[in-house]
């Protein structure tokens, strides 16, 4: 064995030797075993966050029978951005390393010791990561270059610009039903406004100030072409955003995130849930790519270029520097809550949810829908680092192509075929052709060619 430290506490850790194999029926008794755990885990945080809110509502003296109201609406920002967004988007910062290890066959960060008896010694799957970043990113000097001391107000308010819209589009989303819970009338939902799309795209649109000042502000000429870099690809794919969700306005007939959440109950054909996927299926697809675009996630990751020298906040550290990393996580958080409110049918459970309000009634029927929320909005994260780790970054000259010359195109003709059809036809027509181009774009996939694997070279004889 190698003698370096990191071969020693590798060592130390995972031992000489590769384990053998387990048997398979304790293997699957584990993975069965961990996967309740994690569900039940779902049901208790959806359960403390409506009674978070509720206790709010009552200590604030809300009305009873008042939608919203102050307590209310403090209890939903403490419960949904605080807590729901800004701890997933915390936890997400070790989940992307043990995800990507698990995908490359590594072990992953698990250096990291918590200095307590007993946990001095053991690695803890590399959670206590988790803190020591959180501690570097606020204890360590924040630097400000001689260039951007002219500059200084721009320089730091720019991560402010990009990390408070992250945070704020999560407001018109509705992550539960409205219910009366302890004789109060409540949703989890920050603000039941009439514009949520057209909210969404304004504070969408925000986002480029951030980094353009960021790349302007440090007076280095590298990072001032990695903020050029991000305003042109967020100006460019925030066309197609928001024609991939003029089809959902069309089929719901509303820019409530809410109402479309509420339209999305039930079935359609009486076997396949009403989710705005089934109705949109390449506006499902298009408005993924283009909010990975938006919120500059690999592959489209060229204005930050980690593994470059060129990046738009390549001047900053300390918190500042902190601000920008975390809020790339929380906008994931926040895209994956509005594609489940949109496109997944938000927080109702599909063919189950009729019986479950006869037998269970409405409260407890609604701790599992805010469950629900919670688990597609868990699966769409997944999806996303799942093409994180799989594509390698596009050129950029690749990036406009892309969002100009083919996502364009199609989401234009998304929305002509989808005024057409729902015209024509109605929400049956949409559905049925959501059904066609759902087989289409499976089809495609599954019978797309591959490249014929070369031959192996003859041994060389001696």
């Amino acid at each position: 064995m190698d003698r370096t430290p990191a071969a020693r506490l590798a060592s130390k850790d995972l031992g000489n030797f590769a384990p053998p194999a387990e048997p398979y029926a304790p293997w699957l008794f584990k993975i069965v075993a961990g996967w309740a755990a994690f569900l039940l885990a779902l049901v208790v945080v959806a359960g403390v966050l409506l009674l978070l809110v509720r206790g709010l509502a009552g200590l604030f003296g809300d009305a009873p029978g008042q939608l919203g109201g102050l307590g209310e609406s403090i209890g939903n920002i403490v419960a949904l951005v605080l807590i729901f967004v800004m701890v997933t988007a915390t936890l997400l910062t070790m989940a992307e390393r043990k995800w990507s290890a698990l995908m490359q066959d590594r072990v992953g960060p698990n250096r990291a010791r918590l200095p307590l008896p007993g946990l001095s010694d053991r690695p803890l799957k590399g959670i206590p990561h988790i803190a020591a970043d959180v501690l570097k990113m606020l204890f360590k000097e924040d630097f400000i270059p001689a260039g951007a001391l002219h500059e200084r107000l721009l320089f730091t308010l720019a991560p402010l610009i990009a990390f408070a819209p992250a945070l704020c589009l999560f407001a018109v989303v509705p992550v539960g039903p409205e219910l009366v819970l302890f004789g109060k009338r409540m949703q989890l939902m920050v603000a039941r406004v009439d514009w949520g799309i057209l909210y969404v795209f304004a504070l969408a649109s925000v986002a480029p100030f951030g980094t353009a000042l960021a790349g302007w502000s440090s007076k280095n000429k590298l990072a001032l072409l990695g903020g050029l870099r991000a305003s042109a690809q967020l100006v460019s794919y925030e066309v197609t955003l928001g024609l991939t969700l003029a089809g959902a306005m069309i089929t719901f007939g509303t820019v409530r995130l809410d109402a479309m959440a509420v339209e999305q109950a039930g079935e359609v054909f009486s076997i396949l849930p009403a989710w705005g996927a089934l109705y949109q299926p390449l506006g499902l697809l298009l408005f993924l790519v283009a909010a990975m675009a938006e919120i500059k996630r690999a592959p489209f990751d060229a204005p930050e270029g980690e593994s470059e020298i060129i990046g738009y906040f390549l001047e900053y550290s300390g918190l500042k520097s902190g601000l920008f990393l975390i809020a790339e996580f929380a906008e994931v958080v926040v895209v994956s809550g509005i594609v489940t409110a949109i496109f997944l049918g938000g927080y109702h459970i599909p063919w189950i949810e009729p019986w479950l309000l006869r037998h269970i009634g409405t409260e407890w029927t609604a701790v599992l829908q805010v469950t629900a929320f919670m688990l597609k909005t868990l699966l769409v994260i997944w999806v996303q680092f799942l093409i994180r780790w799989s594509f390698p970054r596009f050129r950029y000259d690749q990036i406009m192509r892309l969002g100009w010359k083919m996502m364009l195109p199609l989401s234009l003709a998304n929305v002509v075929v989808s005024a057409g059809v729902f015209l024509w036809a109605g929400k049956q027509g949409l559905a049925a052709v959501g059904v066609v181009e759902w087989i289409a774009i499976l089809a495609f996939v599954a019978l797309t060619a591959r490249k014929p694997e070369e031959p192996a070279p003859a041994a060389a004889h001696h």
